[in-house]
């Protein structure tokens, strides 16, 4: 009978939550028209095509910027509200290096990032290298990888290493930039003042990330997307671990937030290590410590709340498809990848099968 009456109130706990979360947010279509195809620069991003948006980030322009996955350009959308292409030509490939970025190519750019200077960096995930756009002159080179699909390069420059599908990038307190090197099961570090790159965590194979261990030497398991908390604590999704970790950098230990390292899609409104996600791919740390978590072959949008631990639904019905706008709970999401929290706690979200870029206020 005490379990019987513990669900009940956890149920209706979870459904106050989700009329709560209904009245509280609203969703609405930033770019794209929800078909797929390319942009051209001008056109206002509500009226233009897009082609898989992934990584989403407000730049330091203060336009929106993303990556156009199977698009193979960067884009990004103005305060006029007008998209422009930055980077690109639109065709599969890897070309352009020591020339202007809009004469590049790309082979699935999945993320992009600035540094302190402004200079942007792109995981070009196919073409297995971290690409550089220096902010000034706008020419492209590669910054890490680029060797081939392969595991090497530790100890020495950066651009001679070799990467197995970078996905996600980010800078640390320190400036220096992790890469999740998603096919080698590690997350790859790179000094910004040597250019010299190493192995943050992982050891090159799967495998269990238990609790508390130590972060040298523990396996991950896909270790897909990164972000860093207002404490400089580093943030972990694993899309094959299904799970959520904090890599506490003080301490040296990795601790698990969220994720049984089941896949499924249970737990909202209970205790976030006791949840289920299906291979998330992508995190956005607020200000405040929540953690957004792109739960993407679940087609949903979750968080993780610092305060409670608990996990929130916050857009999505569990279903693939597209839209509508208006309640993110009744909006469905097809496969999103890039999740965003702006500074006035927008949360920017790229729907990526949906072909278009979300932002629920």
């Amino acid at each position: 009978m005490k379990s019987l009456v513990a669900f009940f109130f956890a149920l209706v706990a979870a459904v106050n939550f989700s009329v709560a979360a209904s009245a509280s947010w609203t969703t609405a279509t930033f770019a794209g028209t929800g078909q797929q195809g390319p942009s051209k620069s001008g056109d206002l991003a509500t009226a233009a095509n897009v082609d898989n948006p992934f990584g989403v980030v407000r730049g330091p322009d203060g336009a929106l910027w993303f990556c156009q996955y199977t698009g193979q350009v960067i884009s990004k959308v103005a305060a006029d509200g007008r998209i422009h292409t930055v980077a690109g030509n639109g065709q599969k490939g890897y070309g352009g290096d020591g020339g202007p970025a809009l004469q590049a190519s790309f082979n699935l750019p999945h993320e992009l990032r600035f540094d302190r200077a402004g200079n942007i960096f792109i995981a070009d995930m196919e073409n297995q290298a971290i690409r550089r756009i220096d902010a000034k002159t706008m020419v492209i080179t590669t910054f890490a990888g680029g060797g081939g699909k392969g595991y090497s390069g530790d100890g020495g420059p950066a651009n001679k290493a070799q990467l197995n599908q970078p996905h996600s990038i980010q800078f640390g307190p320190d400036g220096s930039l992790y890469i999740c090197d998603v096919g080698n099961h590690v997350i790859r570090r790179v000094d910004m003042k040597t250019g010299a790159i190493s192995t943050f965590a992982g050891t090159g194979k799967a495998g269990e990330t238990p609790d508390g261990a130590p972060i040298a030497g523990t396996p991950l398991n896909g270790p897909r997307s990164i972000d860093f908390d207002a404490a400089g604590n580093l943030w972990l999704v694993t899309r094959g671990g299904n799970q959520v970790f904090k890599f506490d950098l003080k301490a040296g230990k990795i601790r698990l937030v969220a994720g049984t390292g089941q896949k499924g899609f249970t737990g909202d409104g209970g205790p976030a290590k006791l949840a289920t996600f299906s291979g998330p791919k992508g995190i956005a740390l607020a200000a405040n410590g929540d953690a957004y978590l792109a739960d993407t072959e679940n087609h949903v949008i979750r968080m993780i709340e610092a305060k409670t631990g608990i996990v929130r639904l916050v857009a999505g019905t569990g279903e693939k498809g597209d839209g509508p706008d208006g309640d993110p709970l009744r909006c469905k999401l097809a496969r999103p990848h890039g999740v965003f929290v702006d500074t006035d706690g927008s949360l920017f979200v790229g729907d990526s099968e949906a072909h278009r870029v979300r932002v629920l206020r």
